[in-house]
């Protein structure tokens, strides 16, 4: 297998087609949200493999809270059996795990659940895996913006001084480097409320493969295109002629 050059330090992903898949196969939804769940591991296991050190996943949006009542609780079921049982094995392969996103409308059970993952991770180094959860990214700027505001308002500092490091300074992945790659399963083109700040230079790559089928071929082959990509973040090309 080919070596791959010049890989992106930070992947994103909105993990989309967990229900068509299932719809295709017969299935409930909620057997496509199982099948998600592997295909998380797997994308897990391909990001380790190729050292890439920031993996961020749309787990759960602000707007799935519209889905039907009983699709939910399932979901929250599982993301909550799955905090349980892969924990150790995202341990001991060195993943640190965060989460991002309100999370004060889950029950008390899950919200322990992620903040014991978090502190278990803590010290991990191979991979840092953000998991967005009753995320949005309107809300994400507009928490910073209000924040900003009051803190102007209280004189702590002055409107002049709001620049675009300090604003990002109060969005959740604060501590992070915007994504170099976005990949969105599904067919799908589009950002659906997913780091819209964080996106603006980000290269996007959609594939229709749903996310249940999403393997480790198809994570090297959105590396690939990655590879071939120019990236000159609003500048001229880096590339020089023959």
């Amino acid at each position: 297998m080919t070596e791959l050059t010049c890989l992106p330090n930070h992947v994103a992903i909105i993990m989309d087609g967990n229900g068509r898949w299932a719809s295709r196969q017969g299935q409930p939804r909620s057997a496509g949200h199982e099948a998600g769940s592997d295909a998380l591991k797997r994308t897990i296991r391909a990001a380790l493999n190729h050292r890439i050190p920031v993996l961020t996943v749309y787990a759960f949006s602000s707007e799935n809270w519209s889905r039907p009542k009983s699709e939910v609780r399932k979901l929250l079921d599982l993301f909550l059996r799955a905090l349980n049982r892969e924990v150790r094995e995202l341990d001991e392969h060195g993943v640190r795990l965060c989460f991002i996103g309100d999370r004060s409308a889950f029950s008390r059970t899950l919200r322990e659940g992620m903040q014991q993952a978090e502190k278990r991770t803590a010290g991990n180094a191979a991979l840092r895996l953000n998991v967005a959860v009753n995320y949005g990214g309107q809300a994400d700027i507009l928490h910073a913006a209000r924040s900003l505001a009051a803190d102007a308002a209280a004189g702590r500092i002055r409107p002049d001084e709001i620049d675009e490091a300090r604003f990002e300074s109060m969005l959740s992945l604060a501590a992070t480097e915007p994504p170099d790659l976005f990949i969105r399963t599904g067919g799908e083109r589009r950002l659906s409320n997913f780091l819209l700040w964080q996106l603006a230079y980000t290269e996007l790559y959609f594939t229709d493969i749903l996310w249940p089928d999403f393997g480790e071929e198809h994570f090297r082959a959105a590396l690939a295109d990655y590879a071939r990509r120019d990236r000159r973040f609003g500048g001229l090309s880096q590339v020089k002629s023959a």
